[in-house]
């Protein structure tokens, strides 16, 4: 096992679970990329970028419909096959194919990431699941909402209760390890020692 720090972790959750922020606090934080004398570039990726449509708040690799199912695939393969090219670097990813999964499933579609799950494990990847309790989920919301570009996506909390439901599911199916991870408290610096905790026993600070 090298010394180098090169953690790969796949954040999931539904909305309002502080998944965004520990992204950002996880790829600075000296416990996964070491200390930094000065800010510079590092990955930061997401499914959740609506890349297939010209206007805010389109379809994406998460919510694509049908007819872009090929290319929504290729775009996993293509992620996928970076990863590979690139393993000894750190890769902190914001939504990924579990949210694509849930969202297809709740839209009656169904997708098998099995090969994709094949091939992120001997990477090294590590999935952390976002959650908080359900009866939060609204004061999360008025707080979210006075700064939301599109403050109508928070109407229905239902929506977030169930998919956080089944990104549980999803998660306990998947091959990689998976840490279930309350953020409840959006406690950020917690959070990112308690993953820097759970990689260090599972080997996943440290390139393979």
């Amino acid at each position: 096992m090298s010394t180098k720090l090169c953690p790969k972790v796949i954040l999931e959750g539904t909305r309002l679970t502080h998944k965004t922020d520990l992204a950002f606090a996880l790829n600075e934080h000296p416990r996964l990329v070491g200390p930094r004398r000065y800010r510079y570039h590092s990955p930061l990726i997401s499914a959740e970028w609506c890349a297939f449509s010209p206007y805010p708040w389109g379809a994406g690799l998460i919510n694509f419909e049908p007819e872009d199912e090929a290319r929504a695939m290729e775009t996993y393969a293509t992620w996928a096959r970076l990863f590979e090219l690139q393993p000894h670097y750190s890769w902190i990813v914001d939504r990924f194919h579990l949210s694509t999964m849930a969202w297809q499933l709740e839209h009656g579609r169904r997708y098998d990431f099995g090969w994709l799950d094949e091939r992120l494990l001997p990477l090294g990847f590590h999935l952390v699941l976002c959650t908080r309790r359900d009866e939060t989920f609204e004061a999360a919301r008025a707080e979210r909402i006075a700064v939301s570009g599109k403050p109508s996506q928070y109407d229905d909390l239902s929506v977030f209760v169930r998919e956080q439901a089944l990104l549980r599911s999803l998660a306990a199916a998947s091959r990689l390890p998976t840490l279930e991870l309350d953020m409840t408290d959006g406690d950020l610096e917690a959070a990112c020692n308690r993953v820097a905790d759970w990689l260090a026993e599972t080997g996943g600070l440290w390139c393979r």
